[in-house]
C-alpha cells in the first residue's frame, strides 16, 4: 500500500473520529499536532469546533502570538484561557510528573468551558508517535476523558507533517517545542524567573538561525549555568569564535554566569535521562 494511500485512511479515520463527536474542544498549542487538530476539526465541524490556548510562563511570548496567527489566519475559532499552574506547589517542585500537574490544571479549566458551552469532548495532540514515551500528562488526560483522536488514528509525527504540509500549514516543518519548565532538571524547583532567562536565551539562538534549541537551566552554588542543545549538525556553526562569542555574551546579559554547549546535542527528551529504567516506578506515578 502506498504511503499516500496510508495517509489518506488516516486522514479518513481522524475525520470520521471528529465527526462522531459531534462538537469538540481542542487543547491548542501552536505546535505541530495542535495546529494540524484543529485545523482537521474546523474543516469536520465547523463552528462546532474550537481551539483554546492556555497562557502561562511556560509558554513563550513569540508561540503565544504565533498561534494566535496561524488560527486567524486559517479561521479557526481560538480563545485564551489562563491556567494556574504556577499556584501549585507540587508543578513547582518539579517532580517528575510535573506535566501531569500542568495537563491536570489545563483540563481542569477545558472542562467547565466545554461544559458550559455545549462541547461533547475535549480532544488533545498526543499522536502514535508519543506512545511509550514519559508522558505524564496523559493521565490527566484520561482522568478528565481527553480524546487524542491523532493517536487512536494512528497517526505519527511525521505524517502529520505531511499532512500539514499537504494543507498548507506553516507548522508542517516547526522544531519539536515544549513548555519551558522542561528546560528545568526535575527537582529543581521552576519559577517564572527562570523561564524568562530561558525564553530570552532561546530567542538569542532562534534569531541567529539555529533550528532544534533548547537551552537548559541549572543552578550552580555560584549563580545560574545555562547549558545549550542544538541540532548536532548545528554544532559546527555554534562553534565558530564569532557565534560562539556573541552567544556566551547575549546569555552573560540575561543573567548566566557558565554558558556551556551539550556535545551530545539536541536529542528529544534528554531531561528524562536521568530517570529510572522503564521497568522500575517514577516518583508520584501510579
Amino acid at each position: 500500500m502506498s504511503l499516500l494511500i496510508v495517509l489518506s485512511d488516516k486522514l479518513n479515520q481522524l475525520r470520521g473520529l471528529l465527526r462522531s463527536y459531534g462538537s469538540c474542544l481542542v487543547a491548542y498549542s501552536g505546535g505541530v499536532d495542535s495546529v494540524f487538530l484543529a485545523r482537521v476539526a474546523r474543516d469536520v465541524l465547523g463552528p462546532k469546533a474550537l481551539a483554546v490556548i492556555a497562557d502561562s510562563p511556560s509558554l513563550p511570548r513569540r508561540e503565544l502570538e504565533e498561534a494566535l496567527a496561524i488560527a486567524r489566519q486559517f479561521e479557526i475559532p481560538v480563545r485564551v484561557v489562563r491556567t494556574q499552574e504556577f499556584e501549585n506547589a507540587a508543578y513547582l517542585t518539579n517532580p517528575n510528573n510535573r506535566c501531569y500537574f500542568c495537563k491536570h490544571e489545563l483540563f481542569t479549566e477545558l472542562a467547565p468551558l466545554a461544559r458550559a458551552e455545549g462541547f461533547a469532548v475535549i480532544a488533545y495532540g498526543e499522536n502514535a508517535s508519543d506512545v511509550g514515551d514519559h508522558r505524564p500528562g496523559a493521565q490527566a488526560a484520561t482522568e478528565f476523558q481527553v480524546r487524542a483522536p491523532l493517536k487512536e488514528a494512528g497517526l505519527l509525527k511525521a505524517e502529520i507533517r505531511e499532512l500539514s504540509a499537504q494543507l498548507g500549514l506553516p507548522t508542517a516543518d516547526k522544531p519539536q517545542m515544549a513548555c519551558l519548565s522542561s528546560r528545568v532538571p526535575y527537582g529543581e524547583a521552576v519559577s517564572p524567573e527562570k523561564l524568562r532567562m530561558i525564553e530570552e536565551a532561546e530567542y538569542v539562538l532562534r534569531d541567529l538561525g539555529f533550528y532544534d534549541v533548547r537551552v537548559r537551566h541549572h543552578e550552580l552554588k555560584q549563580g545560574q549555568m545555562a547549558r545549550i542543545e542544538v541540532g548536532p549538525v548545528e554544532i559546527p556553526r555554534l562553534l565558530v569564535e564569532e557565534v560562539a562569542s556573541r552567544v556566551v555574551a547575549a546569555l552573560k546579559d540575561i543573567g548566566y554566569l557558565h554558558v556551556t554547549l551539550d556535545l551530545q546535542g539536541y536529542r528529544r527528551g534528554s531531561t528524562n535521562e536521568v530517570l529510572k529504567p522503564a521497568n522500575q516506578p517514577l516518583a508520584g506515578s501510579t
